[in-house]
């Protein structure tokens, strides 16, 4: 993602909403929607872009999850890691 977020006033992304939708899902880039009132600003982004960061600020936020992640990161730079196969449990997944 670029530092700085892509602006649009509020008649631009509702006259070409459907363009302006499709380019944030395909490029994932958000996009600011303006108003003369800084506060009324609105921002949108793909599902996926939101819920990943969600998901990473729920870890952020959660000491555990957090300091288990720092440890598993300097482990794996460390080389204090190993290759096994998968285990095949013998169920679809259907």
């Amino acid at each position: 993602m670029e530092d700085r977020i892509q602006g649009v006033s509020y008649s631009a992304f509702r006259r070409d909403l459907r363009a302006h939708l499709d380019k944030t899902r395909d490029d994932t880039e958000p996009v600011m929607v303006t108003s003369k009132d800084p506060d009324a600003n609105v921002v949108v982004l793909n599902a996926r872009d939101y819920d990943n960061l969600i998901e990473n600020l729920y870890i952020a936020q959660n000491r555990y999850l957090s300091d288990k992640l720092m440890k598993s990161r300097d482990q794996f730079a460390c080389g204090g890691v190993s290759v096994h196969e998968l285990i095949d449990d013998g169920q679809d997944d259907d």
